[in-house]
């Protein structure tokens, strides 16, 4: 199926950040990736499509995502219509601008746990975008040095607090493991990870952990929000999509081999968490992703 354009951005070892604004009348950038985290911020953008991973969504007026390392993410025009220029925001930074030292400690738990949900992707809501809106401005306007650091960690740290924000892409696109809260819920993940396409039933899992099904499933949802069943569905629901997009694979076999029982009820639940069938989601996706 090709490969994703890997770019090359112009840091340097002795640059904390770089930072570029451009105006455009449209999106024309492919499906990318490179090695930096990578803050985007847009305006005038409505209607047009933004990808991250597997995730594909139509923009508002304004967006504002955060991205990990070597995670997939693009633009394209699709449906916005010509209303002025597109004004763009890109701050890239290294990952050891922050190195793990320095995010273990305690004020620093939100940063992490940003920097953790950036490697699927992280967009933010219209209340926070306007929130940091003039921060952004004013690290656009500052000259090169410290005090532009101090900036750009204010952003970030807005960023981190805010309860305004969602993750984007399913984990099969990311380039590293999530990290979790609980060993207990970290335990069963990976077991699910491992095994996703695979009977896994609520018994097993609890034993697994020394809880009780009920128990554990009142666990399970508390720390990650979502059912256990849900859980295992979006895992699968991921995996299907790295399929779609990496290989020629059919839709039957992707099917089967994610394991789905029959077609049916797999284009439905395709259909439910990705808004599209499953062969809308590789023509849209391909549609976009350039082979070099």
């Amino acid at each position: 199926m090709g490969k994703i354009i890997t770019e090359i951005t112009p840091l340097s070892p002795k640059d904390c950040f770089y930072l570029v604004e451009r105006r455009k009348t449209e999106f024309n950038y492919p499906i990318h990736r490179h090695n930096e985290y990578e803050l985007n911020f847009v305006s005038n953008c409505k209607g047009a499509k933004r990808i991250v991973g597997d995730s594909i969504e139509e923009l508002q007026d304004y967006d504002l995502v955060f991205v990990g390392p070597n995670l997939e993410h693009g633009w394209e025009q699709h449906n916005r219509q010509s209303g002025g220029d597109i004004r763009e925001i890109t701050i890239q930074f290294d990952s050891t601008l922050f190195g793990p030292g320095w995010l273990e400690k305690t004020q620093m738990n939100t940063l992490r746990e940003l920097f953790d949900m950036a490697q699927t992707g992280v967009a933010f809501g219209m209340g926070t975008i306007m929130r940091v809106y003039a921060r952004i401005e004013e690290l656009t306007n500052e000259q090169a040095g410290f005090l532009r650091l101090l900036k750009l960690l204010e952003i970030l740290y807005l960023l981190s607090v805010t309860t305004e924000k969602r993750t984007l892409s399913s984990t099969s696109f990311s380039n590293s493991k999530i990290a979790s809260d609980s060993r207990r819920v970290a335990k069963i993940e990976d077991m699910i990870n491992k095994n996703y396409n695979k009977t896994l039933h609520l018994e097993q899992m609890a034993s697994s952990v020394g809880m009780t099904p009920s128990a554990f499933s009142r666990f399970f949802k508390m720390r990650t929000g979502r059912t256990v069943s849900d859980y295992i569905i979006d895992i699968c629901i991921g995996h299907a999509s790295r399929r779609l997009v990496d290989t020629t694979m059919t839709i039957a076999e992707i099917c089967y081999e994610c394991g789905f029982k029959n077609i049916s009820n797999f284009n439905r639940l395709f259909k439910k968490k990705k808004g599209c069938t499953p062969k809308g989601f590789r023509d849209s996706y391909l549609k976009t992703k350039t082979v070099i």
